[in-house]
């Protein structure tokens, strides 16, 4: 193994190689999604509410319930409306 200031070179190499991999993977994926949201586009669909819908999704009812109530809390506030009854 070659020792350049106490760095194994070919163990280096090995993670730099594979990280490369990684990020062209990546890039081609992210290609891939663009092109599912341009068909999405084309058929007629709102790109920018599907990006919320999956962020969405992604989160844990708990905290989407969080953060649906927040945006109540929040809108009501500035449009000087009163919130309704939490309903159970």
């Amino acid at each position: 193994m070659v020792q350049a200031g106490g760095v194994a070179g070919e163990q280096l190499r090995s993670f730099i190689e594979r990280i490369e991999r990684l990020d062209e993977e990546r890039k081609g994926i992210a290609d891939d999604i663009k092109e599912v949201f341009a068909g999405a586009k084309a058929v007629g669909f709102d790109v920018k509410v599907m990006r919320k819908v999956i962020a969405i999704r992604k989160m844990d009812r708990a905290d989407r319930q969080e953060q649906e109530a927040l945006l109540d809390v929040y809108l009501h506030a500035i449009e000087g409306g009163t919130l309704p009854e939490p309903t159970e």
